[in-house]
């Protein structure tokens, strides 16, 4: 199995929109990734949540049965079409693929 965790720090206004606004767009795109493709067996994203710590604005945590199945993932048009957007409106982005 692999793990795919991907962490982004969002600009405090993009696209029209304010960090929290961008935010919630991010996730509602993202989630819209979820079971694309064959042997993707987890996928969760979350924002930063008043209270908590976070240095982060938004997190995917996903797990896929193996390479290949995070390749599809990748590739797949759905979440081609959320890059350009993700794109615009971060400042940064930490990624780690591991396998388990």
């Amino acid at each position: 199995m692999l793990k795919h965790i991907v962490m982004w720090k969002l600009k405090d206004e993009a696209e029209g929109a304010d960090r929290l606004g961008n935010a919630r767009e991010m996730k509602r795109r993202l989630d819209a990734c979820a079971n694309i493709v064959p042997g993707q067996l987890a996928f969760e994203v979350t924002l930063a949540q008043p209270g908590l710590e976070a240095t982060y604005d938004v997190v995917l945590y996903s797990e896929f049965t193996d390479k290949a199945a995070l390749d599809a993932y990748v590739n797949h048009p759905v979440h081609k079409a959320v890059v350009p957007f993700i794109g615009a409106i971060r400042e940064a982005r930490q990624c780690m693929d591991y396998e388990v």
